[in-house]
């Protein structure tokens, strides 16, 4: 059987197979970068916060995760959480037994492992937005909340894109390690197609071709929003 063959549509070909297992991994990376936007903008905003405990926690997750290889994240999260919550649910009074599923687990874990690195990306966009807008804004009457929300995040925006756009392809290259917990994405799809085949240089080469591929749209994504992004900020 030829490599056409092999990479075709249907019973005789795996590339049914491997667009499902990149598209896991898409849904994998969205899903784990949202978590990680939520958490790095809540840890940006404690490392900026006058209370002592709120900076220390933020300054503790961020060495943590800087820290800890990204797979142990994911094998304490995926072995480990379900017992975890469970615990803490029979301490409440609750008896309920439930099992997280690979694709929860890979999502909450990379989403962790995303939020740390958030947190110094949109603390330094947050660092880098003068000092006197904040003032100004106070100067009309703003409160806190408003004028984190009106004046600091849209300023702070162009400033994080490149960061967040490394971040995004950082995420996007990491979900292949959920394959090691046995989650069927793109990189686990290529191994299986490899082995049954043992065309090994051919499966795997198209799997890096199809991450090639997405990194290379996501890139163009990112780099339109952060020209359009920087026009704004000019003309305001």
């Amino acid at each position: 059987m030829n490599w056409l063959s092999l990479l075709g549509f249907g019973a005789q070909g795996w590339s049914d197979e491997l667009l499902k297992g990149a598209w896991l991994s898409i849904e994998i990376s969205v899903s784990a970068y949202l978590i990680g936007l939520i958490l790095g903008l809540f840890g940006a905003i404690a490392k900026q916060s006058k209370s002592v405990v709120a900076r220390s926690v933020a300054s503790t997750y961020t060495t943590v995760i800087r820290s800890v290889p990204d797979i142990l994240v994911i094998f304490l999260i995926y072995y480990s959480a379900t017992d975890a919550l469970s615990y803490l649910l029979s301490m409440s009074g609750l008896s309920v037994q439930f099992q997280l599923n690979g694709f929860v687990a890979a999502a909450i874990a990379l989403g962790v492992v995303q939020g740390g690195y958030s947190t110094e990306v949109l603390r330094g966009a947050i660092v880098a937005v003068a000092r006197g807008q904040t003032e100004a804004a106070f100067a009309v009457g703003l409160t806190r909340k408003q004028t984190f929300f009106l004046v600091i995040i849209p300023q702070m925006l162009p400033l994080a894109l490149p960061g967040l756009g490394n971040l995004w392809l950082i995420v996007l290259k990491e979900s292949s390690l959920v394959s090691l917990i046995g989650f069927t994405e793109l990189v686990l799809v290529g191994k299986m197609a490899a082995g049954a085949t043992r065309h090994y240089l051919l499966f795997y080469a198209a799997v890096g071709v199809v991450f090639l591929v997405m990194s290379g749209v996501s890139s163009l994504v990112f780099h339109y929003f952060e020209v359009k992004a920087s026009h704004a900020w000019r003309r305001t």
